[in-house]
């Protein structure tokens, strides 16, 4: 490796792997550029408009989607990650475990099951006018789960592990000493939790927020079914409805600016926040609970997973126990198809990349090396709805351009190749995606030594040579769980499908979505059920994780 003589650092050597670094790096960001050079190319009188009409009232009700739901997961998410570290009550271990089950369940799907489980004709105000004797809605007055607060009831039920699992672990991390060494000095566990592991664990507790507010920003099945017009629907409203694909870009930006504005608060928050946590610190000593305080302790746990996982599961299992014939029905099994075929290409793309990015990191650890990789992942932080329009731009240029020459040179037409098929899919999940792929792969080679690769090369082997005889043999736990990460978030995601699929063209999730748009939330719960059942191998996979940790 060369040497720069003016820092000493490591120079960025233009080998083959860093080629293909930057390659993959500018692909991934090439929707990104798109938007913006959409944005700022189209009239702009199109968000003057949308600034006088559109944008007024859908920032406020993101601004206080966000706000609400920040506050709400924070609380849930810190309390519970608080019990189960600090406390011993009835089924606590259990409990420990189920918290994070409701991150197997999308928003959209929890949005259709809560919208009929709250409904006139549902189970709680069935009961409820059984109970007092009302006839009709007009006897009573009930909250309407189809507002702001039904999506905040909605949102932070499912997202509130996020916050739970990055507080789980530092509060687990930080061991014994700090709370014992607070305690011996007359603090009760309530200071304790307010004055010295709260203040260590904000940097954790705000990656959690963050990624609930993007988490938040993503979603368009659940806001469009229960009538909260934010600006992530305003975009695809802009884009599908107006025909106005300049100023749906225009919003784009907006949004990403919110989004760079949130990753900014959490790199901020955990500036210069550094914490070690020793081995012989030991696991932090739990206090038994008895009598109300247990019960309330284990009610304060069980809760959370009640009404964001058993809740939703069992409304949709209720009805795919009616229609069993459907799981055999033509129409889901080629959806099924259709889905296993985009996320099994989504999936093998990202693996590949994100291998191709950490081993260029790993063979020449330089700064520009570094931001290659950082750079590709920015997918992640787009919102699908968002990156669709990204993702069309390019691809949409691409098929006019090959249109184009076949006509005038052949007299040939080609179509749409890449953006009127699957491709578009694949490649906006590959893009989101690619972050998950990258991490599971960067954490599978920090395990390897160093001196592997070192070997590999004193006896002649170069680099890629090394990289397939000895290192991804090594490798393949992390690249089959990379692969599988990616697999089940393709297999799950709304947000750019619903806008890029081309006519009959049907994945698992937008069978959902065109089923609830109907209102068959009935005819929607099998494919719903099958996305569910594949959502809870990663949560399962997580919670071992952190059983072993």
């Amino acid at each position: 490796m060369s040497v720069s003589e003016t820092s000493g650092r490591p120079a960025f050597r233009f080998s083959s792997l860093a080629l293909a670094a930057s390659a993959i790096s500018a692909l991934m960001l090439l929707p990104l550029a798109a938007i913006v050079w959409l944005a700022f190319t189209s009239d702009l009188s199109a968000i003057s408009h949308l600034a006088t009409t559109v944008l007024p009232a859908a920032a406020r009700r993101t601004f206080w989607l966000l706000l609400l739901n920040g506050v709400i997961t924070g609380l849930v998410g810190v309390v519970t990650a608080w019990l189960v570290v600090s406390f011993d009550f009835p089924f606590r271990r259990l409990l420990s475990v189920l918290l994070v089950l409701p991150l197997a369940m999308p928003i959209y799907l929890a949005a259709y099951a809560f919208g009929e489980f709250l409904d006139f004709t549902g189970p709680v105000q069935t009961f409820y006018r059984a109970i007092f004797g009302f006839k009709s809605a007009r006897d009573y007055g009930f909250p309407d789960v189809r507002s702001l607060g039904g999506a905040v009831l909605v949102m932070t039920a499912v997202l509130y592990p996020y916050v739970y699992l990055t507080a789980r672990a530092v509060f687990a991390m930080q061991g014994r000493n700090a709370a014992d060494v607070a305690r011996t000095l007359g603090a009760g566990r309530w200071r304790v939790l307010l004055r010295v592991q709260l203040p260590m664990a904000r940097p954790a507790i705000i990656v959690g927020l963050t990624l609930v507010m993007m988490e938040s920003l993503n979603d368009i099945g659940a806001v469009q079914y229960l009538g909260v017009n934010t600006l992530t629907f305003s975009i695809y409203e802009t884009w599908l409805n107006r025909g106005d694909l300049g100023g749906a870009a225009q919003l784009s930006v907006i949004l990403l600016l919110i989004v760079l504005a949130l990753i900014m608060m959490e790199r901020l928050a955990r500036r210069n926040q550094r914490y070690a946590a020793s081995r012989a610190n030991g696991e932090a000593s739990r206090q038994r609970l008895s009598g109300p305080k247990a019960a309330l302790a284990t009610l304060c746990c069980a809760l959370p997973v009640i009404i964001g996982f058993f809740v939703p599961t069992l409304v949709l299992a209720g009805f795919a126990l009616k229609r069993l014939d459907a799981f055999a029905s033509p129409r889901l099994l080629e959806a099924l198809t259709t889905s296993i075929a985009v996320a099994g290409l989504a999936a093998l793309f990202a693996v590949f990349f994100g291998l191709t990015l950490s081993y260029a990191v790993r063979n020449d650890p330089s700064r520009k090396a570094k931001s290659f990789a950082r750079l590709a992942s920015l997918g992640y932080a787009i919102p699908g709805t968002v990156l669709a329009i990204g993702v069309l731009i390019p691809l949409a240029g691409f098929d006019n351009a090959v249109d184009g020459v076949m006509r005038a040179g052949f007299g040939v037409s080609t179509g749409l190749i890449l953006s009127g098929s699957g491709f578009a899919i694949v490649y906006a999940c590959t893009v989101r995606f690619l972050a998950m792929a990258e991490g599971s792969v960067d954490s599978g080679f920090q395990k390897l030594s160093p001196n592997l690769d070192m070997a590999a090369r004193t006896l002649g082997r170069s680099p890629v040579k090394a990289l397939f005889s000895v290192l991804l043999p090594n490798m393949r736990p992390a690249l089959w769980t990379a692969a599988l990460l990616v697999f089940i978030e393709t297999l799950k995601e709304l947000s750019a499908t619903i806008l890029l699929r081309p006519f009959n063209f049907n994945t698992l999730a937008t069978l959902v979505y065109e089923d609830a748009s109907r209102a068959e939330v009935e005819s929607a719960s099998v494919p719903a059920m099958i996305i569910i059942l594949a959502g809870l191998i990663p949560v399962l996979m997580v919670s071992r994780s952190m059983d072993r940790r």
